[in-house]
């Protein structure tokens, strides 16, 4: 595909993964449509591309709304969602009308369309505790939350409508992302999202368990790479890829870099483990690197930095 003559929706595009994915597709010289309902997401993730993307506040449980908005798309980038655990925990009901049912729409709405390909972002919540590391794809899946059931249930009907329908389907098992526009404020943040901003405040963290978990955080430029290379690499429909970098760190290690980062030492809050929480995860990308060429150019110390730099910029601004 000529990428210069090619559009695409991106849902939840005002969100954090979203706009920095429009960014880079505005960037390659895309068309780009964003449908957001602004629950989570910010106009001001998209002030660098508001000229030059269409833009439409709507939710993705509309089917209309979803279906107009992917009109004429090549590609549909489905990043919209509840992406909170411990939302879904708390509310299963109102996060599957959300992750199930918005899911399913937007796989109809590119049915319909006649859209070339769909990329759903899943996730590796859909492993569970299932203790073997690191998790490749082709392991059974051990969902322990409401969001690990719907992202899991989003990857059945994205192969059911390949095998069905014959829309291409790629489904992106993220890791745990990070980096800027990750919002701080909400108490569903990321963990790096959090920290930053309790170093910022000379404040103790609250770390669930002992910080012995460990995580792969992929920054968030190689989550939107990984998003382009499935969207244009031929011959992966019906497929599903780890995106992470295959490199584990713990969340004890992640707070003492932070606090480095500020040059201050700060001792973390320990409290209980939460319900759905993992003990850890760690990614085989092997798949995505055979099948897509995808290989993280951020390690996690230069990603970190970064996402330090963007919050301290924030904060002034």
């Amino acid at each position: 595909m000529n990428p210069m003559n090619s559009k695409a929706l991106i849902t939840g595009g005002a969100g954090f993964i979203g706009s920095n994915l429009a960014d880079a597709l505005v960037a390659r010289g895309w068309g780009v449509t964003v449908l957001d309902n602004l629950s989570t997401g910010h106009l001001s993730n998209l002030a660098r591309v508001k000229d030059k993307i269409t833009f439409i506040e709507g939710d993705i449980r509309d089917s209309k709304a979803v279906k107009a908005a992917g009109k004429g798309c090549d590609v549909i980038f489905h990043q919209a969602a509840v992406v909170s655990v411990p939302q879904t925990v708390q509310m299963p009901v109102e996060s599957a009308m959300v992750n199930d049912i918005g899911t399913l729409t937007v796989l109809e709405a590119a049915r319909k369309n006649g859209s070339r390909r769909i990329v759903l972002a899943s996730s590796c919540a859909v492993y569970g505790d299932e203790p073997t590391l690191p998790k490749t794809e082709a392991m059974p899946l051990k969902p322990m939350s409401p969001y690990a059931v719907q992202k899991m249930g989003g990857e059945y009907y994205a192969r059911l409508y390949h095998e069905l329908y014959g829309v291409e389907t790629v489904c992106l098992r993220y890791f745990n992302v990070y980096g800027p526009r990750q919002d701080p404020s909400s108490p569903y943040s990321g963990v790096i999202s959090i920290f930053l901003t309790r170093v910022a405040e000379k404040k103790q963290p609250v770390i669930y368990g002992d910080g012995d978990q460990s995580r792969d955080f992929i920054f968030v430029q190689d989550v939107v790479k990984a998003n382009i290379l499935a969207a244009t690499t031929p011959g992966v429909s019906g497929s599903v890829f780890n995106i992470g970098t295959g490199h584990a760190v713990t969340v004890n290690h992640l707070w003492d870099s932070i606090c480095r980062l500020e040059n201050v030492q700060i001792d973390a809050i320990h409290q209980s483990p939460r319900p759905g929480d993992i003990r850890h995860s760690l990614a085989n990308i092997a798949s995505a690197k055979e099948s897509l060429g995808f290989s993280p150019d951020y390690v996690f110390e230069d990603g970190l930095a970064l996402t330090y730099g963007w919050y301290q910029k924030s904060a002034v601004s």
